[in-house]
């Protein structure tokens, strides 16, 4: 899905800064987006683990370099089947809170963040306590993840409950930073893909069974494809939606309301 939003936004930036852990999928996707790019724009590859907080600075400092943040797709992210829960809460979390600290200090007029969530944190939970809330909402505090252990309890070991609050979390990230963003004229939204055909999905269904049934629950009867998320993102980052800030849009062919009308019936 990254991938997809990149090949979407190449068009509509004069350079591309293409962030990845992986330095040979890296080059090939920066390869292949500097082949497809249209106009002036210049692809460039930026080696970075989104946890790596020195990283960041200089991604920060590269972007600066280039010229003005015009447009920050961010789906860097690992799934239940990929980690332990403390590897998933620190990228999935941890790491987004990071890179939006870093960056925000280039915001100005026109800026436009996109974080990945997923629906996971709406069917996960039904009623949140409070005290969890408080935690996730200061994933940067020392000991985050301990806090996060005495919080939710031994739940939290389960690799899909971890996923769960640290999509939840970015949620709520994104909530408070239009807060701040607002002021220079800056937005951010977070999206929430469904179930979507990309490898790592792929790799959750083989291990979780309940992710056939939630195709054959989903309205349009099919998994969701990469294309169509990444171009709910170039919307979101673009002029035409100059209105729309702090909110999470749910791309999961419907399968959440079916499921939660499923539960009223």
């Amino acid at each position: 899905m990254g991938l997809a939003c990149a090949g979407r936004l190449a068009g509509a930036v004069d350079a591309l800064l293409l962030v990845d852990r992986d330095e040979p999928s890296l080059l090939e996707a920066a390869a292949q987006l500097a082949r497809s790019a249209s106009g002036n724009a210049t692809v460039e590859p930026f080696l970075l683990d989104v946890t790596d907080s020195e990283g960041l600075t200089r991604l920060a400092g590269r972007v600066s370099d280039l010229g003005t943040l015009r447009a920050v797709a961010h789906a860097a992210g690992i799934s239940p089947t990929m980690a332990d829960w403390r590897r998933i809460l620190s990228v999935d979390l941890v790491g987004t809170a990071k890179l939006v600290n870093s960056l925000r200090p280039l915001a100005t007029e026109g800026t436009a963040i996109v974080c990945f969530a997923s629906m996971a944190s709406l069917l996960a939970f039904t009623e949140v306590d409070p005290a969890i809330d408080a935690v996730i909402d200061a994933p940067e505090r020392d000991a985050f993840l301990d806090l996060m252990h005495d919080a939710a309890g031994e739940s939290i070991e389960d690799t899909g409950f971890a996923y769960a609050w640290a999509k939840r979390g970015v949620q709520r990230l994104v909530r408070r930073e239009a807060v701040r963003l607002g002021p220079v004229g800056a937005r951010i939204c977070s999206v929430s893909p469904g179930v979507i055909d990309t490898p790592q999905g792929r790799q959750e269904a083989e291990v979780h069974s309940f992710m056939k049934e939630l195709v054959e629950m989903t309205p349009v009867g099919r998994e969701g494809r990469a294309e169509e998320v990444a171009a709910v993102v170039a919307f979101l980052l673009s002029d035409e939606a100059s209105f729309v800030t702090g909110t999470d849009v749910l791309v999961d062919g419907g399968v959440c309301s079916a499921l939660r009308g499923s539960s009223n019936a």
